[in-house]
């Protein structure tokens, strides 16, 4: 390695030393607290994964500042500091984690079942009792096994329950084994509004997505491939802040609950044409996603403003320090900007209009209408 590299080094040991003290920030939040939520519990699980891997990441560099260095004692010093610091944060995360409990996994999905709706999008080849079987073990596979499970009246539906409940009844398992069944609940036939938090997820995917797939035709693979797209999108949604930390831009969101940190896309290029029929197989799919992406992004912030008469204001003002996502055109799918309010500035007749965020990116200046403010419960 050539030393004139030694400065980007340093400047990356720099970034690694911004995250300990970013770290440290939200210990302290959260040491204000008698005891975490499920929510702040999951969330610091996420932070300290990442946070362990930090320190060989750092020990690697900081190889080769010594190596390159003229002053090396120094840098061991520098090396001291760090690893210090490290363990001792480590040590606070530990004991917290260790103070909230490590809880069990059943219990944390039945708490995000209640809380958070996730979404988990299977395709299947027709209705039949084996096709739901295999969906199911497919879902049981990735997700793990459900406690409990409520669908409507369908007849493949009772046949998979059926089949299950006979299999317990008559196999010579062991007790333990076999008394980790799954709980069918069915509800009253011809009333979809029972399951209205299961219809409200299904709706938000065939709403859009109905009148997408009338511009083309997908085969299996690609239409398999287009709904865990939109399933990813649909889990991307922020719900709400994780910490009140000033700096802390993000928010919890349903896939926190499904893998313990937020969402990401592999970067691709925005399908400009708008002729589906021009396109090749594979930009058909990202030209599907990133519709259905542009449609739910705004159904989903019209659904977070409040909608009131212009002359009066029922809700809360925003105040400063509130965590809000802010309405952009042009966002890459799974790129919601969120942003905390600095700063408001009211109209000559007191009303509040627009305020000052601090984001990611910088310092941004939104009139209110632009603005969703997350919910807090």
């Amino acid at each position: 390695m050539a030393t004139d590299s030694l400065p980007i080094l340093i400047k990356k040991r720099s970034a690694m030393k911004a995250k300990l003290t970013h770290f440290n920030n939200h210990l302290n939040s959260l040491g204000s607290t008698n005891k975490l939520s499920d929510m702040q519990r999951i969330d610091l699980e996420g932070r300290f994964s990442k946070f362990d891997a930090l320190y060989a990441d750092f020990d690697a560099l900081q190889l080769d500042i010594e190596v390159q260095s003229d002053a090396p004692d120094s840098e061991y010093e520098e090396r001291a500091q760090f690893e210090e610091r490290y363990h001792a944060l480590a040590a606070q995360a530990r004991s917290l984690l260790a103070s909230a409990g490590s809880g069990d996994s059943e219990s944390v999905t039945s708490s995000a079942s209640k809380s958070v709706k996730a979404v988990h999008i299977e395709l299947v080849t027709d209705l039949t009792k084996e096709a739901y079987l295999a969906a199911l073990n497919r879902f049981v596979a990735r997700r793990g096994k459900p406690r409990s499970i409520l669908s409507d009246n369908g007849t493949n539906f009772v046949g998979a329950s059926n089949d299950l409940h006979n299999f317990l009844l008559e196999s010579d398992l062991a007790y333990d084994v076999n008394q980790q069944g799954i709980e069918f609940t069915f509800s009253p036939p011809y009333t979809p509004h029972f399951n209205g938090i299961a219809e409200a997820a299904v709706r938000s995917t065939k709403h859009h997505l109905k009148r997408l797939l009338q511009l083309t035709h997908f085969t299996f693979e690609e239409m398999a491939t287009c709904l865990t797209q939109i399933e990813a999108v649909l889990n991307s949604r922020p719900l709400t802040p994780i910490s009140s930390d000033p700096l802390d831009f993000s928010a919890l969101t349903p896939s926190h609950f499904l893998i313990g940190r937020p969402l990401m896309s592999v970067p691709h290029p925005q399908v400009t044409d708008t002729n589906v029929t021009r396109l090749e197989r594979y930009q058909r799919v990202q030209h599907v996603k990133q519709h259905f992406w542009n449609r739910f992004y705004l159904e989903y912030v019209s659904l977070l403003q409040l909608k009131t008469k212009w002359t009066t204001s029922t809700g809360q003002p925003l105040a400063v320090g509130t965590l809000v996502l802010v309405k952009e055109k042009g966002q890459p799918p799974l790129l919601w900007p969120l942003g905390r309010i600095t700063q408001v500035f009211p109209g000559s007749d007191g009303t509040t209009r627009v305020a000052e965020l601090k984001t990611k990116r910088g310092t941004i200046l939104r009139a209110f209408n632009n603005l969703c403010p997350l919910p807090l419960a």
